[in-house]
């Protein structure tokens, strides 16, 4: 008869064995790779000692060579006190690649988040599907996809890449989550070079092919670490961000600090360049019109002319969009309208208030751009903005011209509150164009004094049209304010905002431009 202790040293044995299911060969293989454990990417992402793991025992049954957790560790435990979900691929078994028992260890995490209503965060270190489970893989693959769509909007999804990650385990953090996170020695790709070189014949390095600076620079990666300690700390301050779920606030930090002007908010009043074609750095504005002079950009690697993050206003998380006239002056183009557009819609879905900061010369022109589609991208930015019910105030600090004063939270367009700073000017196109267009006739009559007409009707374009006043005049703008005070007004809108609500009519589903 086998006694209690037999039955609990069993356990322990097994637990152990749990714990490193490839064995010593497997340890050996990740310090060759020089990688942690997939617990330990856990335990660098949750609260000390908070982890409580899933499934540890289950295997593939009937199957002598299955290997406990038969791929990934799930469980859940807490950041800064808030639960959280999680599964990590572990490399040393198979590869990280997804078989039956996989599967169902990721579909219940998953449907555990949805339930408790809790942010969920993959770990991805996968070669992709299995190929002796044939389609058992694939149809895991998709369960687990299946199963991530119904959370979008719901719980906050954020997927890491680390290592080299292909195929489904690409395809399923793009499609199920809202945002991911890789290292600079990372990569992503549908299919590896030896694959396209096998069924294509062309030659492609591997980081030509889906290293992280790339994939980034496609738009497929939203922040960049230096290594994994970096990014598991981005991604802890990122959740700090959001709520837990959509039927959730986020967290209130640090309310009520500094409730007068300060000197930083007076530096404000000089931020301005006096030439209008003079670039700044945007940073330094938000840095000095948010609390704590804290952002936590979002797709810092990508389409530079367009600035995304969260801050807070008042300890309350709120979306930024704003321009960055030190990249293409700001002018917004088809990669800067998706990469807006997908933020927006991630502030919208958890129902964090936005915060436009505008100084953009307008629509980037080009034959390029049209190839690439930037009517029918920005025409995504443009559904983003309309789409949206949260509290959404707008700044702008210089120029607001074209279809880029609309799409960047114009009072047509849906924003509640708008300010201007008396440095704003507002029209359909910058002075050197509409002269062209609407003065051509004068300068050419002007024969040698052409330059002095043409810089005439520039000056009189820059003091009597593209100003601020005529947008306050008829209402378009709801206030001129000092800079200084930019920090106390978005506090002050933000508040009084603080419980709009917007009813839609009934429908399926909305058709977004695709």
């Amino acid at each position: 008869m086998t006694s209690t202790a037999d039955k609990l040293a069993e356990l322990h044995k097994k637990l152990e064995l749990a714990k490193e299911p490839a064995g010593e060969a497997g340890a050996a293989k990740r310090a060759k790779k020089g990688i942690p454990s997939a617990r330990d990417r856990i335990n660098m992402l949750l609260d000390p000692g908070s982890f409580v793991e899933i499934g540890a025992l289950m295997k593939q049954p009937n199957d002598p060579k299955a290997l406990y957790g038969d791929g990934v560790v799930v469980g859940h435990g807490t950041v800064d006190g808030r639960p959280v979900a999680v599964f990590s691929h572990d490399q040393t078994v198979f590869g990280g690649s997804v078989g039956e028992m996989f599967g169902r260890k990721v579909a219940a995490i998953v449907d555990f988040a949805g339930r408790v209503g809790c942010p969920l965060v993959g770990i991805n270190d996968s070669g992709g599907a299995r190929v002796q489970d044939a389609v058992t893989s694939l149809a895991w693959y998709a369960e687990m996809s299946r199963r991530h769509e119904q959370l979008l909007g719901v719980v906050p999804q954020v997927s890491m890449i680390l290592g080299k990650c292909a195929g489904g385990a690409v395809y399923a953090p793009s499609a199920g989550t809202e945002t991911i996170v890789a290292t600079e020695d990372s990569y992503m790709f549908v299919t590896g070079p030896e694959v396209i070189r096998d069924v294509t014949g062309e030659d492609v390095s591997l980081e030509e092919l889906g290293g992280a600076r790339n994939q980034a620079d496609y738009g497929n990666i939203q922040h960049i670490a230096k290594n994994e300690e970096d990014a598991f700390a981005w991604v802890r301050e990122y959740l700090s961000f959001l709520p837990s779920s959509c039927q959730e606030a986020p967290p209130i930090v640090n309310p009520g600090l500094e409730p007068e002007i300060t000197d930083t908010d007076r530096e404000l009043n000089s931020i301005i360049p006096d030439s209008d074609n003079a670039a700044y750095d945007m940073h330094e504005i938000l840095l000095r019109i948010f609390d704590d002079g804290t952002f936590h950009e979002i797709n810092d690697q990508f389409a530079l002319n367009l600035i995304t993050g969260f801050a807070r206003v008042d300890g309350r998380t709120v979306g930024v969009v704003a321009s960055q006239p030190l990249v293409l002056s700001g002018a917004i183009d088809a990669r800067c309208s998706d990469k807006a557009a997908r933020f927006i819609r991630i502030c919208d879905a958890f129902e964090i208030p936005l915060v436009f900061v505008v100084d953009t010369p307008g629509v980037l022109p080009g034959v390029e751009e049209e190839k690439i589609g930037v009517i029918r991208r920005g025409a995504r930015f443009f559904y983003a903005v309309v789409e949206s019910t949260v509290p959404i105030v707008t700044l702008i600090v210089r120029k607001a011209y074209g279809g880029a004063y609309a799409v960047m939270g114009c009072k047509q367009l849906g924003a509640d509150i708008n300010f201007a700073w008396p440095t704003a000017r507002i029209a359909v196109m910058g002075a050197q164009s509409a002269v062209s267009i609407v003065g051509r006739r004068q300068i050419e009559a002007a024969g040698d004094n052409a330059d002095v007409v043409r810089q005439q009707l520039i000056d009189f374009y820059h003091a009597n049209i593209a100003t601020p006043w005529i947008a306050a005049e008829r209402g378009y703008i709801d206030a001129i304010i000092e800079p200084a005070q930019t920090r106390l007004q978005i506090r002050n809108a933000l508040r009084l905002l603080q419980d709009k609500q917007v009813m839609r009519a009934p429908r399926k589903h909305h058709l977004m431009p695709i």
